[in-house]
Parts: C-alpha cells; sequence; structure tokens
C-alpha cells in the first residue's frame, strides 16, 4: 500500500479502514473520502476479476454518510436586483433579460433553456415545451414578466437582429436562444450571462447553474404552492425530490421566528408566573 510499502496482495481490511481514517483526519469532505474509497474498491475488483488477487480487501469498508445538501435559494430581493441588472433595449439586452426571467418565472434547468426551438413557445397562451431528463417533455406556464420579455426578444429588433443572413446549421435556425454569431446559444454561453448579472447585482459567488430553479421553487413554498404542482412545473419524477424545498422552506421560517418572535429564544417560563 502506498506509504507503507505494502504490495498490493498483502493489502488487508484493516489497512484500508486505516487509509479512510487518514484522510477523515485530513478534514476531507465526506464526498471526498468516498471518491477516494470507490477508486480503491475498483483496484481491488479489478485485481479479483482478473485472477490477480484472491479476495477483495476493500469490500466491506463503509464510507462516509455524505449530509443531503439544501439548495441555497437568493432571497426575493436578491431576484429582484439580478433581474433589474439586465439595462438596456438592444438585442443582447433583450436577450438576457429573456434568459433571466424564464429561468427564474419556470424553474427550468439551463440545460433545458438553451434546448429551447421556436415551436416550444407559446407566448399568446403564455406557455413553453420543455425536454427534461430523459428527454421526458413537459409544459410549464409563463408568468406575465418572462413572457414580456421573451415576446421582446422575439421581436425583429430581438432575435431578429442577432440572426444570421445565413444559418450555420439547421438547428440554429429554430433555437430560440442565440450567441452573438447567430448560433444557438450553448449551455456554458446561458451560464455566464447569469453569473455576469449576478456579479452586477452584487450577487458573486451566491449562483450556481441550478440557484434560479432553486429559488423558484424555494418561493413559490413560500407562497403556499402545492408540492405537486411544484413537482409538475420542475418535472421531477419523485415528489421526494421536491420535498427537499419543504425543508429549505421550513427553515426559513424558523430562522424568521428566531428573529421576530419576543418568546422564541427566551428560557422557558422567564418571567412568567409558575403553571397551576
Amino acid at each position: 500500500m502506498h506509504g507503507r510499502g505494502v504490495a498490493l496482495a498483502e493489502v488487508t481490511e484493516p489497512m484500508i479502514e486505516d487509509y479512510v481514517a487518514l484522510l477523515r483526519a485530513a478534514g476531507r469532505a465526506p464526498s471526498s473520502v468516498n471518491r477516494a474509497l470507490v477508486a480503491v474498491r475498483s483496484l481491488h475488483r479489478f485485481l479479483v476479476d482478473e485472477g490477480y488477487a484472491g479476495s477483495d480487501p476493500a469490500g466491506e469498508v463503509g464510507g462516509r454518510r455524505v449530509p443531503e445538501g439544501l439548495p441555497k435559494a437568493l432571497r426575493e430581493d436578491e431576484i429582484e436586483r439580478l433581474l433589474v441588472a439586465v439595462v438596456g433595449d438592444d438585442a443582447v439586452a433583450r436577450r438576457d433579460r429573456a434568459i433571466v426571467e424564464v429561468l427564474y418565472g419556470t424553474g427550468a434547468r439551463i440545460s433545458e433553456l438553451v434546448g429551447l426551438s421556436l415551436a416550444d413557445v407559446d407566448v399568446h397562451a403564455g406557455l413553453l415545451r420543455v425536454f427534461g431528463k430523459g428527454a421526458k417533455e413537459r409544459v410549464v406556464p409563463l408568468g406575465r414578466p418572462a413572457r414580456a420579455a421573451l415576446t421582446q426578444w422575439l421581436a425583429s429588433a430581438g432575435r431578429g437582429a442577432l440572426a444570421p443572413a445565413r444559418w450555420a446549421r439547421r438547428g440554429d435556425a429554430e433555437a430560440v436562444f442565440l450567441n452573438a454569431r447567430g448560433g444557438r446559444l450553448s449551455r456554458q454561453g446561458a451560464w455566464a450571462i447569469v453569473r455576469k448579472y449576478a456579479e452586477k447585482a452584487g450577487l458573486r459567488g451566491r449562483l450556481t447553474p441550478h440557484v434560479l430553479r432553486h429559488s423558484c421553487a424555494t418561493h413559490m413554498l413560500d407562497h403556499g404552492a402545492d408540492i405537486r404542482a411544484v413537482q409538475e412545473l420542475l418535472g421531477h419524477a419523485s415528489v421526494s425530490t421536491t420535498q427537499v424545498y419543504t425543508k429549505v422552506s421550513a427553515e426559513r421560517l424558523r430562522r424568521v421566528y428566531e428573529a421576530a418572535h419576543p418568546r422564541a429564544t427566551a428560557a422557558a417560563g422567564r418571567g412568567s408566573p409558575p403553571p397551576g
């Protein structure tokens, strides 16, 4: 084993457990420890499968439990700062405003957004058809701000101004969102646009590609939306995936309560007459 001068065939289960303990002691994140353990397991499984070893010393070594992460939704006032950071009426500004409004307004993934074709948009009815994971199709509603932003972008002064005289690829001609060269906007390009306005709004480091999706779901639940409706909007196969957002909302409610209620953090019974 590396660091001990032990041959692979002589590695034992306690040695691997010591290795995992060493990683933990070094402050590695649970996910990092688990990735390292997966690599060790794969190596020893390969040795067994190929006949180089008679047993797998890593097979019974357990990894670290990875804490369930909660989506880091922005506050509603922070979302407002992001939305108003897009200024101007030129084609690029119209496109960027539509991107941010649609991502937050529908909870769509960035990959779903850049995959939109013109036939998927019904501005008059206020509907979008998006294709999620596994090419699963769903129809989502457009709120008034997202609808208005899309209408402006799809006008001749918006998308029409970025459309080339000759399309390089057939799929580009049907793309809703275009890059500066007139091709279909990529996922990386859309994310760079969102990040640009996040920095303008003073939210640098607060955004990930999914944060507007997280914020959409969390804010809907905060305002009383049914969890099944949010599940359908986001395209989650299981409601258990959506339920993580209820934990976010409950945690936010707890923080607000503790900050605002005069008895939230007071010692029980302090200043009150005894019961009975």
